[in-house]
């Protein structure tokens, strides 16, 4: 039995992240600590070591004091989190606001056997989003993320019947296959890895004043560029990039998704684990699902390969898809990516429906937008080498950009089309990450049709559906105007009509 509101006792975080806290808040500071301990190496009379057990003092005391003035409970109605020494907060989320439920445990974290259990509430790609609690124990995590979703629907058939229900139930949907592992390499994650490292080590760099170039591998390595032909050079240096990228994108797919596994509990939730090292567990309530995203980045698509993502309120999507918990499969065989999306909304065919294109006058309109910017990045590069003394060729280069835009252009206007099946609409659009969208069409909440002075002289008009989940607009664009007419009013009966009579 569930006692009052008042009633309900506050609870602590797990004691031991007291081994845990103060080292995160030292990695924070670890710009500060270095800069600190060069100032150390460099002569200042000892003060940089104080300096420095000074910041680490500082750290330790904000890992230890957040133990002391965290406290939360779980009432029937609300989830209740209070912090703050010298200013109290109490931060309350009704739980019928509650849309997912995300368990993450580092390599720290599985140390001590602590998790973090993040609450979302349906603000989506917000970053201080819902409640989290950092540090509760691995078995109180999972009690607690059971005892937030894992709730039957309240219907009238179960609140008549008197039978206790089962145990946890779930079906497996999909689980990893080592073999997809060489779809890593096409994700192009590795370049991410890159540009954090450049940071990091221009930020070293910079705190420590070392000039690099006179660090041994990096000077022999310089020299010997500057001993070959430019574009032996630039072929060398592109090589190296792309082999780190192979390389760094199949490591980062392995620690991201292995274990993966997607599953659906009889309580109307859908269950996500992955993760290696760090490992992550998202619950989503089915019903606030709106739909599914079949996306097929150029490379993958090369590969044959596609990733489905949930439309859904409270996840993050758009570049903090993988961090927000909205990925369903990751990188995987196109044909297992539709199967699965459509296991998830229980109907393959807006997954596999033929789609209606856009006609001859939105073909055109994607060579002229190619054409039109490969002209202007041309001339620009032409005035740079006019006027500038630039070398020609940049010029020859840039000339390059006319084929690879009218090869784009032809594959933009390939993936263009859109269908309108019982009860989805779907939506199919983009080259360099083609996104196929298939959105339940009683989750459309309205309607925006847009014509730019260019549309206009075409007859076309991108449709914009709406929506309270996911990236809450999903477009039909270069439709013909006609057509964007019929779409909408046959997906969502008499929501035009208010604004087109007369």
């Amino acid at each position: 039995m569930v006692r009052p509101t008042e009633e309900v006792a506050w609870r602590r975080l797990s004691p031991r992240m007291l081994a845990v806290h103060p080292v995160m808040e030292l990695r924070r500071l670890i710009f500060p600590l270095v800069a600190v301990l060069i100032g150390v190496r460099s002569g200042d009379g000892g003060e940089g070591g104080w300096w420095a057990l000074g910041i680490g003092g500082i750290g330790i005391a904000i890992g230890f004091l957040r133990y002391f003035t965290t406290s939360f409970r779980i009432t029937p109605t609300h989830v209740q989190v209070r912090r703050g020494l010298l200013r109290r907060r109490t931060l309350t989320v009704p739980r019928d606001r509650i849309r997912t439920v995300d368990v993450t445990s580092n390599v720290l974290h599985r140390i001590f056997g602590l998790a973090r259990v993040t609450v979302g509430t349906g603000q989506t790609d917000k970053k201080n989003d819902g409640v989290k609690l950092d540090g509760l124990s691995a078995a109180a995590a999972e009690n607690l993320h059971r005892e937030l979703l894992h709730r039957p629907v309240a219907t009238a058939a179960s609140a008549s019947a008197a039978q206790p229900q089962p145990a946890t139930e779930e079906s497996v949907l999909a689980a990893l296959d080592p073999a997809w592992v060489r779809y890593g390499p096409f994700t192009l994650s590795g370049l991410i890895a890159i540009g954090v490292l450049f940071g990091i080590g221009s930020r070293l760099v910079n705190e420590s004043h070392v000039d690099p170039t006179k660090i041994g591998f990096v000077h022999d390595s310089i020299e010997y560029l500057r001993d070959q032909p430019l574009p032996v050079a630039i072929l060398l240096v592109a090589a190296v990039i792309v082999v780190f990228t192979v390389i760094a994108s199949t490591i980062g797919y392995v620690l991201t998704f292995w274990n993966f596994r997607l599953s659906r509990h009889r309580s109307g939730t859908l269950h996500v684990r992955r993760g290696l090292l760090t490992t992550r567990s998202t619950t989503i309530e089915e019903r606030r699902l709106r739909g599914v995203e079949l996306s097929e980045p150029l490379l993958l698509r090369a590969a044959h390969g596609a990733r489905v993502l949930a439309i859904a309120t409270g996840l993050r999507v758009g570049r903090g898809a993988d961090r927000g918990g909205s990925i369903l499969l990751p990188p995987a065989p196109r044909a297992v990516a539709v199967e699965v999306a459509g296991t998830v909304i229980g109907d393959v065919e807006p997954l596999t429906v033929a789609l209606t294109g856009h006609g001859p006058r939105a073909r055109r309109r994607r060579f002229t937008r190619a054409a039109v910017v490969s002209t202007i990045v041309i001339l620009i590069v032409l005035a740079f080498v006019l006027l500038a003394g630039a070398p020609w060729w940049a010029f020859w280069t840039a000339l390059a950009l006319l084929p690879i835009g009218a090869a784009l252009a032809a594959d933009r206007a390939a993936s263009l089309g859109h269908a309108l099946t019982e009860n989805w609409l779907v939506s199919r659009h983009g080259s360099l990450v083609r996104r196929r969208y298939v959105l339940h069409t009683d989750s459309v909440i309205g309607w925006n049709m847009t014509t730019s002075v260019f549309q206009r002289r075409a007859g076309l008009t991108t449709l914009v559906a709406t929506t309270a989940g996911g990236r809450q607009q999903y477009a039909v664009p270069d439709v013909p105007d006609a057509e964007a007419l019929r779409v909408a009013r046959t997906a969502v009966p008499g929501l035009l009509e208010q604004f087109l009579a007369g």
